[in-house]
């Protein structure tokens, strides 16, 4: 699916790459590429003096041709160029199956789980992408992706008024081809992408000098421009994004060590005790303040990577034909032949992969003031235009709470939830740490009566109905005198044949469920 996409301001010159620190070839190409491009602009820059016809001003174009001020504007141009957005394609990779999240990916990819009442997880990497520039986009999907690719050509679309110019958006399935390794899907983010190798070579692939790696299931605001330009300005071959972070959370993560110059030298998955002292770093270095670092002497992979193209296309066809992965197999691996750089994001970052963390997550949202907001006027989320009505409030009480478009709320209490489109809560309901993701339809007034006239229940939260400590999936139909407390504390349940699971202590709701009147969780 291809689509034409849009960025607030682009239109830089072409971007000239950094010079490789690891190969003379490349170097000897960047340094060929960055002294034709400065020519013609030096040229724009100091036309000749006879065709200017006032003096003062022929005095400064002449100004221009000495030593100095040519070197000036070098620098202006090379600084440009380095920021350069069409010189950089972002590929989004759609996760595997998704099992930490289940039941939430039971009929949908990882990126296409709702958060935030009106989003999806991949509307988070789309967004910085077009916040950032960059409007060349590949994203790789291979689970349950019919929902995820529904929503792209809604979002991203011509006709939405996001429109990506000369960039694209292209979901890129994963497939068989001829041969025996062409009958193969997806091993790991590393193969997913040498599958698409291709398409970095083609003719739109021409321009192209760093690969942005990205993963559509995380929550954060990055601009990834500052990030490229970090990348090209240290001449490194991949730079790794990295998070600081303190020892009561270190050992969740994989971590990197680094030397005086940001460069990484080593790596350890989830480390712990002794292991997880040799991982101390001076973050400091990469430009923490002091203080900040002595309490966060960690840092983190994102899984969010650049790599100079020719160095990709290097590793996966001929260093690493066979390694799956780029966390744990191709970049540890790298370390000691490539220069690696660690890049620091101190801001707010989740990995949305479990239950528990789109729990909290999303009601993390509803904080005063929250650590991460989806309201950024000058760096908005963008999603699906729904043209819904605003939400209707009949005489309920909303404390600490996000409610979404479209819905409808009648005498009701909703506590510290997240309530998502098209949502219907009925009479005297108590609704209370709960996330709620809405709707894909309406059912008409006559449709509900209908419904409730022959017994059965609408799509909603019938009236006297008390949950907690839970997530409602799409299109869920919650009768009346309905209790869902999990007041024994049950930590995991499997009773999808009632229309539920229980994980981390989570009660979950399926997609299209029905819960009868009465019913006690």
């Amino acid at each position: 699916m291809a689509s034409s996409f849009w960025a607030y301001s682009l239109v830089n010159p072409s971007a000239a790459d950094g010079l490789h620190k690891g190969s003379s070839g490349l170097a000897a190409r960047d340094s060929e590429l960055m002294t034709k491009s400065m020519k013609p602009l030096l040229l724009r820059r100091a036309p000749p003096a006879k065709a200017v016809h006032q003096p003062r001003l022929t005095t400064l174009c002449t100004s221009l041709n000495t030593p100095t001020m040519a070197s000036e504007v070098q620098l202006k141009d090379m600084e440009m160029e380095k920021r350069n957005p069409r010189t950089v394609v972002a590929v989004i990779l759609g996760g595997g199956a998704g099992t930490r999240l289940f039941p939430l990916t039971k009929r949908r990819a990882k990126p296409a789980v709702p958060i935030g009442g009106a989003y999806r997880l991949i509307d988070v990497p789309m967004s910085n992408c077009i916040n950032s520039g960059i409007n060349k986009v590949y994203i790789l999907t291979q689970f349950n992706s019919a929902s995820l690719n529904r929503h792209l050509g809604r979002a991203y679309n011509f006709g939405n008024g996001v429109n990506f110019g000369d960039g694209f958006v292209e979901v890129l399935a994963a497939t068989q081809t001829p041969g025996e390794a062409g009958m193969r899907w997806f091993q790991g983010t590393a193969d997913a992408v040498r599958q698409f190798h291709w398409l970095f070579e083609d003719a739109r692939g021409k321009e192209i000098e760093d690969v942005l790696i990205l993963s559509g299931d995380h929550l954060y605001r990055m601009d990834y421009m500052d990030f490229v330009q970090n990348h090209r300005q240290s001449g490194a071959d991949i730079t790794i994004s990295c998070l600081p972070m303190d020892d009561s959370r270190a050992s969740d993560f994989g971590l990197m060590k680094i030397d005086g110059k940001g460069r990484v030298i080593a790596f350890s998955e989830k480390p712990r005790g002794e292991e997880l002292k040799a991982m101390e770093v001076d973050t400091t270095v990469l430009g923490l303040p002091r203080e900040e670092a002595r309490n966060k002497p960690y840092i983190a992979s994102m899984g969010v990577y650049v790599f100079k193209k020719e160095i990709l296309l290097n590793l996966l066809r001929w260093r690493f034909p066979t390694a799956n992965d780029f966390g744990s197999e191709i970049i540890p691996a790298s370390a000691r032949e490539f220069f690696i750089k660690a890049y620091l994001f101190n801001d707010y970052w989740e990995d949305i992969g479990t239950i528990k963390s789109f729990f909290e997550a999303n009601l993390a949202l509803t904080a005063h003031p929250p650590a991460f907001s989806f309201y950024d006027a000058q760096k908005p989320m963008y999603t699906s235009p729904r043209n819904l009505p605003p939400t209707k409030v009949d005489n309920c009480k909303i404390v600490d709470s996000i409610v979404s478009h479209g819905s409808f709320l009648d005498h009701c209490l909703v506590e510290h939830s997240v309530v998502g489109i098209r949502s219907r809560i009925n009479s005297n309901v108590q609704l209370k740490d709960t996330v709620m993701l809405g709707a894909d339809y309406y059912e008409t007034d006559v449709e509900v009566s209908s419904l409730l006239a022959e017994g059965r229940v609408p799509i909603g939260i019938g009236e006297n109905t008390k949950i907690r400590n839970c997530i409602i999936d799409k299109n869920a139909r919650i009768g009346k005198n309905v209790t869902i407390m999990n007041s024994e504390g049950i930590q995991e349940a499997d009773r999808s044949s009632e229309g539920f699971y229980i994980r981390s202590g989570i009660t979950i709701i399926l997609k299209n469920s029905t819960i009868k009147d009465g019913f006690v969780i």
